[in-house]
């Protein structure tokens, strides 16, 4: 494809956040593997995404970002997940537990260090999307998993519940903690790379088909709050929030939106008509 044919604009994806209705329809992706990226482009660059050299990150970005224009997006759905910089990972996964199970386990954790961590994992890659960044395309992305995620990486999805009846206070100290984390690593994000952003967004998957993975009013009791403060963030530097959730979460949607949020991503068939999500 070449550039006469399709010239992406961000724009479009920014007046669709905002309900605006846009100049022409564009289309998203929560995220595309770089695999699936090779396959259509007919070659191999995902590993150079781990890198050491500056110009093998910038090939991979070069590739990648061809591929989002290539495919006609406006923008590059990229973040860094913060779970990668945890010191113990993959609780999310469910089938064992995180290394968090007790008070004592909560006062040891290495908080602090959690930014620092994050930013050499993800300094390096920010800095290679944007320098590669197409004319008139940004990002939609930033710092991977919401409040629930990581909640379930340090803990684990069934210990967390187990935790919520044994030690209620410990999870609401747990969460308000994590977002500490969350502001810290979202503000330095939005500092050096907020301009390379047409939306920000985490994800965090609250629902399956049927419910939520949590209690409602325990939702907008402890994660909710968390989501505020990433909003806030977002929007105090002049961003665009972009919510991904994906599940069931009809019961806790109007809490969600009094957050103010600009979009919400993830509309499943299998739960309900698109209808009924846009009513909302």
């Amino acid at each position: 494809m070449t550039d006469r044919e399709f010239q992406p604009d961000y724009r479009h994806v920014l007046d669709a956040a905002h309900n605006r209705r846009p100049a022409r329809l564009p289309i998203y992706e929560h995220y595309i593997e770089a695999a699936v990226a090779e396959k259509v482009l007919g070659l191999s660059f995902a590993p150079l995404l781990q890198a050491k050299r500056p110009a093998d990150v910038d090939e991979f970005f070069r590739q990648y970002a061809r591929f989002f224009k290539e495919m006609t997006y406006d923008t590059v759905s990229f973040e860094v997940c913060i779970t990668r910089a945890l010191p113990e990972t993959g609780a999310i996964m469910g089938g064992r537990p995180g290394p968090i199970q007790s008070r004592r386990d909560f006062a040891a954790f290495p908080w602090d260090d959690i930014p620092r961590r994050y930013w050499e994992i993800a300094t390096p890659q920010f800095d290679g999307l944007a320098r590669q960044m197409p004319p008139g395309m940004l990002a939609v992305g930033g710092a991977g998993n919401g409040v629930f995620e990581i909640a379930e990486d340090l803990v684990g999805y069934e210990y967390l519940c187990l935790m919520l009846a044994d030690d209620p206070q410990l999870v609401g100290e747990l969460f308000v903690r994590i977002g500490d984390v969350m502001v810290t690593i979202w503000q330095e994000l939005l500092r050096r790379y907020g301009r390379w952003f047409a939306l920000c967004r985490f994800g965090d998957d609250l629902g399956f088909k049927t419910s939520t993975l949590l209690a409602p009013a325990t939702i907008v009791q402890h994660v909710l709050p968390q989501h505020r403060r990433i909003v806030d963030c977002v929007h105090a530097a002049g961003g665009t929030f972009l919510l991904h959730c994906c599940g069931n979460i009809f019961d806790i949607m109007d809490a969600e939106i009094a957050l103010g949020i600009d979009a919400k991503h993830s509309n499943e068939d299998a739960i309900a008509p698109f209808e009924r999500w846009i009513a909302l």
